[in-house]
C-alpha cells in the first residue's frame, strides 16, 4: 500500500469521513481515514517529519509501546524517563519514557535476558495482548497456552475488525496498529464500560467512537489571528482549512479565529465576523455568557471574550463593535471595529421601529432595518432614513457611534448557465467559500455551487453577484431560483367557503409543516389549494401563499432519488416524509419509506430542470 500522508477531519461543514482506502478485514471494517483520525486526533499515531504516516512499514516494539500508553489515560504527558529503563532502552531514547510507563501500567514486559529489544518488529500477538492489558485484562483473565485465549478474546471483542496480519506470529503494520486501537476505543473493559470513557469520550449513537468530539477535544484555541500567531504554534500544519474549506496557511488572514491539533499538523481557521452595536449581554455582566449585536444573540465562547465583556472588560452596551466568531458560531473574541468588518450584503425584508437599550437602564427608539445577508442569516440595523423592503443594499457601519449606512446594490449583469458539475456559471468560476443566497420573498436559504448544477440563470433570476481578485463569484443572491427558500407540508382539511353575511366568501384550512400543526380559519384568501402535499410562504401561521405540490406518482426511494417507473426525481435534503394512517398525517422517515410492502408517493414542486425536487413523501 503507497504511504499514506497525515489527513485531517473537515469539521466546519460535515465531517465526512469516506475516503477510499478501507482497512481490509472480515466484518464492518472502518475506513482507514476513520481509524486515522481518531489515531492521529489523540496522538497515538504520528507522522514522520514530514508528514508521512508510513502506514505499511512494520511496527517496532518500541513504537507499539508508544502508542499503547498514549492510549490508555493521561499517557500523552509522557515525558522522558528518569533512568534507563533497560540496557538497549538508555534514558536518551526516545521512547524510554514510554517503555517505563508501559511496564509500571503492565502492558509489556522484558524478555528472559533482561533486554527490552525496542527495534525488534512486533507480532500480532503481542499487540493483542497490549489491547487486552488496557481494557484490564491479565495473564490470569486466560486459559490454554499463550496466546490463543488471548486470540479467542481478540476476535470476541472484534479488535480484530479491519486488521490484515491473521495468524498471531505475523508482523503488525502501522495500518494494523491504527485499526487495532481504533477498535479498542469501542471495545468494552473487563468491567463492562466502552474503553472510550476512560479517556474522556463517548460513543455515538451507532456504537463508535463520537469523532466530533474527539477531535473537537482535542483541539486548541481559540487564537486571534495577527501577524505573529504562528510563533504560538509549535509545528509547522501539513493541513489548514479556512471556513470549511482547503486552503493554505497564507490564506489565513488577520482577525481570522485559529484553531489546531498538533497531533494531526492541522489548522482550522474562521473569518466570520459580525459588527454593530452591543445590544444586550445575557444574563449579567458579571457572567456574561451570550451578547447581542445587530438583533442576533451570539453565545460567548472564550474565557478572554466573556471577559471582554464582563463588567471588567473594556467594551459596555451601546458600543460598537466587532465580534470574531470561532467554529461553533460563538464569540471566540472581541476586537475595536475595521474599516470592512461591518459590511454586509444582503436583501431589505423589513423596515420598523424598534426598541433599544440606552446602557443607563433607559430605552429608545429607532428606524430599523432587517437584513437577509448572504450568508443567509438576519441582521437588525438602526438607521437615520432610507430602506426599502426587496431592495439589495451593502450595510455598512460606521466606526464612530455605529452608524449604519444603507448603499443600493446596482441591478446584477451577470446570466447565463452553470454547468454540470456546478463548478461555473457562463464564464465565472465560483470561489471557494462562495456565499450563494436564493431568496423569496422574505425568506432565504443558502445553497451550494452544486445545488445549481444545469440550471439557467437568466430571465432576472441573479438579484446580484460579487467577484473577487481571481474574478471568481464570491457572492450571489438569487430569485427564487430553487425552492428552498419556502416551508412544505400536508394540508389536512380545508372547508367548503360559505356566505360571510354580506361580506364575502370565508375559506378555512388545516395543514401540518415538518410535524407543527396549523389552523387558518376564516380567511378570505382562497388558496390554490384541495389537499395533500403543500408548499407555503411566509410565517406558517399566516402564510402569504399556499399552494399544492404535483405528484410524482407511485414508486420507490433508490439512495438519494424517487424512482416511478423509468422516471427518477432528485430528493430534497431536507424532504418530508409522512405516514398515512387512518386519515391522519404523521411525520416519519425516510427509513419507513424503504420498508418493503409500502405504498410510496412522491411530491415535487417544479421541474427538476427548473430547481425542483420531491419536497414530500407520504406512505401507507
Amino acid at each position: 500500500m503507497k504511504t499514506t500522508r497525515l489527513t485531517a477531519l473537515l469539521l466546519a461543514v460535515c465531517l465526512s469521513l469516506s475516503l477510499a482506502l478501507p482497512c481490509a478485514a472480515a466484518g464492518s471494517a472502518p475506513s482507514l481515514d476513520t481509524a486515522v483520525q481518531a489515531m492521529t486526533a489523540l496522538g497515538i499515531l504520528t507522522g514522520d517529519g514530514s508528514g508521512n504516516l508510513n502506514l505499511s512499514r512494520r511496527v517496532t516494539r518500541s513504537e507499539l509501546t508508544a502508542m499503547a500508553v498514549k492510549a490508555s489515560p493521561g499517557g500523552d504527558a509522557v515525558g522522558q524517563a528518569a533512568t534507563s529503563p533497560y540496557p538497549d532502552v538508555p534514558r536518551s531514547h526516545w521512547a524510554s519514557g514510554y517503555v517505563e510507563a508501559a511496564v509500571s501500567l503492565g502492558l509489556v514486559t522484558a524478555f528472559s535476558d533482561g533486554t527490552f529489544r525496542p527495534n525488534e518488529e512486533v507480532k500480532l500477538a503481542e499487540g493483542v495482548s497490549m489491547a487486552l492489558a488496557l481494557l484490564g485484562y491479565g495473564p490470569g483473565d486466560f486459559s490454554g497456552a499463550y496466546p490463543s485465549g488471548q486470540m479467542a478474546m481478540y476476535r470476541k471483542l472484534k479488535l480484530n475488525t479491519g486488521v490484515t496480519a491473521a495468524a498471531p506470529t505475523a508482523p503488525l503494520t502501522r495500518q494494523d496498529a491504527a485499526c487495532l486501537f481504533y477498535n479498542l476505543l469501542s471495545a468494552r473493559t473487563k468491567e463492562g464500560a466502552p474503553y472510550i470513557q476512560s479517556l474522556g469520550y463517548s460513543l455515538d449513537a451507532s456504537g463508535k467512537p463520537d469523532i466530533v468530539s474527539l477531535v473537537s477535544g482535542r483541539m486548541d484555541g481559540p487564537l486571534v489571528a495577527r501577524s505573529d500567531w504562528r510563533s504560538a504554534l509549535s509545528f509547522t500544519p501539513a493541513t489548514v482549512y479556512r471556513n470549511g474549506g482547503a486552503a493554505q496557511l497564507r490564506d489565513i488572514q488577520d482577525y481570522d479565529v485559529i484553531y489546531w491539533n498538533e497531533a494531526m499538523g492541522t489548522v482550522w481557521a474562521y473569518g466570520k465576523k459580525a459588527t454593530g452595536v452591543i445590544q444586550a449581554i445575557g444574563p449579567d455582566r458579571a457572567a456574561p455568557a451570550s451578547v447581542t449585536l445587530a438583533g442576533r444573540t451570539y453565545a460567548i465562547e472564550s474565557s478572554a471574550a466573556a471577559y471582554d465583556l464582563s463588567d471588567l472588560g473594556k467594551y459596555h452596551l451601546g458600543d460598537t463593535v466587532t465580534l470574531l466568531l470561532g467554529r461553533s458560531g460563538g464569540v471566540a473574541a472581541v476586537a475595536d471595529i475595521t474599516a470592512s468588518a461591518g459590511e454586509k450584503v444582503g436583501v431589505v425584508v423589513e423596515v420598523s421601529n424598534a426598541s433599544y437599550p440606552d446602557g443607563s437602564g433607559g430605552a429608545y427608539t429607532a428606524r430599523t432595518v432587517t437584513l437577509l445577508a448572504s450568508d443567509g442569516q438576519t441582521y437588525q440595523y438602526q438607521i437615520r432614513g432610507g430602506g426599502q423592503v426587496g431592495a439589495v443594499v451593502r450595510a455598512a457601519v460606521a466606526p464612530n457611534g455605529g452608524e449604519v449606512t444603507l448603499r443600493g446594490l446596482s441591478s446584477a449583469t451577470i446570466t447565463g448557465k452553470v454547468n454540470r458539475e456546478g463548478t461555473m456559471l457562463d464564464k465565472y468560476a465560483f470561489a471557494q467559500g462562495a456565499e450563494i443566497l436564493d431568496v423569496s420573498d422574505s425568506r432565504g436559504a443558502v445553497v451550494s455551487p452544486g445545488r445549481l448544477a444545469g440550471l439557467d440563470l437568466g430571465g432576472g433570476k441573479v438579484k446580484y453577484y460579487a467577484l473577487n481578485p481571481q474574478g471568481e463569484i464570491e457572492t450571489l443572491i438569487l430569485n427564487d431560483v430553487t425552492g428552498d427558500a419556502y416551508q412544505y407540508g400536508v394540508l389536512t382539511s380545508f372547508d367548503t367557503p360559505e356566505e360571510g353575511g354580506g361580506m364575502g366568501r370565508y375559506y378555512s384550512y388545516a395543514y401540518d409543516v415538518a410535524g407543527t400543526a396549523y389552523t387558518l380559519p376564516g380567511v378570505a384568501t382562497r388558496f390554490h389549494v384541495n389537499g395533500g402535499p403543500i408548499r407555503l410562504l411566509g410565517d406558517p401561521a399566516n402564510p402569504k401563499s399556499m399552494a399544492s405540490l404535483t405528484s410524482a406518482g407511485s414508486g420507490q426511494i433508490v439512495g438519494n432519488q424517487f424512482a416511478a417507473g423509468n422516471q427518477k426525481y432528485t430528493l430534497s435534503d431536507s424532504v418530508l416524509v409522512y405516514e398515512l394512517r387512518d386519515g391522519r398525517y404523521n411525520l416519519s422517515s425516510l427509513a419507513r419509506a424503504e420498508e418493503d410492502g409500502r405504498t410510496v408517493t412522491a411530491w415535487y414542486d417544479r421541474a427538476e430542470s427548473e430547481g425542483g425536487r420531491i419536497r414530500v413523501i407520504v406512505v401507507r
